[in-house]
């Protein structure tokens, strides 16, 4: 497997998770939720991914961290750095560094408490890494930006939590343009079943795009997610992650994570 399909995997997986672990852990649908005025949340992960191919396998460690501040009952800033290590097959160099930056607000601009729905818009900048760090696979060297419009909706059983999410996917390095789709998108679905007081899982679906121009344009995923609650402001999530219609992939992720609310 050549160093641009290491490059490709790392960052369609930076992509989707950089953002998503400003979620609601562990799933990569977001949630409507705000820590109201004053809260704070910290919100730490590790995926590691494995991309079996004729060629060798690539596996992919990503661990971010993600903090949050309540400005209003309605309104999150937040704010997040990775590490990021791609190991590919022997014959290819490994990469290992920062990945790409990520800062973004959530807005919840619609709350019917009757209907139990709610829905908000969470904006969002990618920082640059540098061009030897898009070289080796760990980010992008150019700004990027998305913009995601989120739906919960509570439930006899839980809630139901719908994403549709839009991003440039721009790159400094000339080979990478050429391969890659300047654009990508998300549409996915994460029911919630509340099973007791401390124990949540979760199923969540999406389509998503597939970056490289010589793939097929659409991909999905599914996953499998439990949360175990410890109190109201600690939770330790796990999940597995599975790419669907990925062509010439074989392509599997886990993932665990923690997350800590204080005042």
């Amino acid at each position: 497997m050549g160093r641009g399909v290491s490059l490709l995997l790392c960052y369609t997986l930076h992509a989707v998770f950089a953002s998503s672990v400003a979620a609601y852990q562990p799933l990569i649908t977001d949630d409507t939720g705000i820590q109201s005025r004053d809260g704070n949340q910290v919100e730490l992960a590790y995926f590691r991914t494995t991309d079996k191919e004729a060629g060798g396998s690539t596996v992919t460690r990503i661990l971010p961290l993600v903090l949050t501040r309540g400005l209003t009952e309605t309104l999150d800033l937040y704010a997040g750095a990775s590490y990021v290590q791609v190991r590919p097959p022997a014959t290819d160099a490994a990469g290992n560094g920062a990945g790409n930056p990520v800062a973004g607000m959530k807005w919840r601009f619609y709350d019917d408490k009757s209907a139990k729905l709610s829905l908000a818009v969470k904006p969002e900048i990618r920082f640059p890494v540098s061009n030897r760090a898009e070289s080796d696979g760990l980010g992008s060297g150019r700004v990027n930006a998305g913009v995601s419009l989120l739906l919960t909706k509570a439930t006899g059983f839980g809630t139901v939590h719908a994403n549709l999410a839009v991003s440039t996917n721009d790159f400094a390095l000339q080979d990478n343009r050429d391969v890659q789709r300047n654009a990508l998108w998300r549409l996915s679905v994460a029911p919630v079943w509340e099973l007791s007081d401390t124990w949540e899982i979760a199923l969540d679906v999406g389509l998503v795009t597939n970056p490289h121009k010589a793939e097929r344009a659409r991909m999905g995923y599914v996953e499998l997610g439990a949360i175990y609650i410890v109190s109201k402001d600690l939770d330790f999530s796990l999940a597995v992650i599975r790419d669907v219609r990925h062509a010439g992939h074989n392509v599997t992720s886990g993932t665990a994570g923690l997350t800590w609310r204080f005042r």
